[in-house]
């Protein structure tokens, strides 16, 4: 299928997590992704969501004669993808050094959670332990205790989304030197740009190192989840104040004889009150209210219900996939720009798949 990536080919070496996911992005965006597995009876199958789009071939980079396959591939590929720790490719014979010089115009992108230098460059890790580091996890969740945010932050999107960044620019500036480059996209990195905005507001004083005290981690009353009488949730982001108006309309008070949103004392006492009354009706009863309105009150759905949602489907921002299967669509969209060029827009229609 065309797509803005087409005709530049990638080398994905196989790995977990953050490096198949930018596999994917990058195939879903049009590029051919050749992934290099090793052999043995736990290699995924394409079936995986995550590695639609691939030709899988496999090659143990420990013998010779594959280590030199994969090198011929390099030598006329776009982009090598690589997710292992630092200097295993270098043991391996298939350092930057020795792939630029074969093919100076490739992009040599590199995922690690450390990075590729630093006292603890070679140490092992997950999501959780990259963005500890960096203080986005202190951020998030109870007072009680910090949370994980999944592996959305590190691995995702401070990890594969950061990757794909860098690669893109890359090509970009490829097209200008003609020359290749290595991506260092390194977890840490990443997380700390994601959340540099919050660390803005800190510096303005309008953010504190206290979980749960803030105006994006649930402590505002206008910007948390409320429980529901079945138990189910509804999310409120009424921020700006003519949404807080519309927000607490909907629940049937006057904003006028609340009290002042703006000062953090009266916080416990709002969300108390908006709790009560949350709790009153059912999620869909909540919905049917504020359905259509600019209040910023949205249900709070499972994955399975997400499928089903009405903007959700007509996007086919996520489908259902065979059985109880649920797969994210691809993204971003690409439309025409004239009537003479659709091949963009093709590219982008939901439910299909390589």
């Amino acid at each position: 299928m065309d797509g803005p990536l087409d005709g530049i080919r990638v080398i994905e070496l196989a790995g977990i997590g953050p490096g198949p996911h930018a596999a994917m992005i990058l195939s879903d965006l049009g590029a051919e992704v050749i992934r290099v597995q090793r052999p043995g009876p736990q290699a995924p199958s394409t079936e995986v969501h995550t590695l639609r789009g691939r030709t899988v071939i496999t090659r143990d980079l420990k013998r010779p004669e594959d280590r030199d396959d994969v090198l011929e591939l390099l030598s006329t590929a776009d982009v090598l993808l690589e997710g292992l720790r630092p200097g295993v490719l270098e043991r391996l014979g298939l350092s930057p050094e020795v792939v630029t010089s074969r093919n100076p115009r490739i992009v040599y992108a590199r995922i690690t959670g450390w990075g590729q230098d630093g006292p603890w460059a070679h140490m092992a890790g997950h999501d959780i332990n990259y963005i500890s580091v960096t203080g986005a996890l202190h951020a998030i969740g109870s007072e009680e205790r910090p949370i994980p945010p999944l592996n959305l932050i590190g691995d995702y999107a401070g990890g594969s989304m950061l990757a794909v960044q860098g690669i893109l620019a890359a090509l970009l500036q490829r097209e200008r030197t003609g020359r290749g480059q290595v991506v260092d996209a390194a977890m840490i990195d990443g997380a700390s740009v994601l959340i540099q905005a919050v660390l803005e507001l800190r510096d303005t004083g309008q953010w504190t190192d206290r979980r749960a005290g803030n105006i994006l981690d649930g402590a505002a009353p206008f910007y948390r989840t409320y429980a529901c009488s079945d138990g189910a949730f509804m999310a409120v982001g009424a921020m700006e104040r003519q949404f807080f108006a519309l927000f607490v309309e909907g629940l049937g008070f006057d904003v006028a004889e609340l009290p002042d949103r703006d000062d953090p004392a009266n916080w416990p006492a709002l969300s108390n009150l908006f709790s009560t009354r949350f709790a009153e009706h059912p999620r869909g009863h909540w919905e049917k209210v504020f359905a259509g309105t600019d209040a910023c009150v949205t249900p709070v759905l499972t994955f399975a219900e997400a499928v089903t949602h009405p903007q959700v489907a007509a996007r086919g921002s996520v489908r259902a996939g065979a059985g109880t299967s649920v797969v994210a669509g691809r993204a971003p969209r690409f439309l025409p720009t004239s009537a003479g060029s659709p091949a963009t827009a093709e590219a982008a229609q939901p439910g299909q798949e390589h």
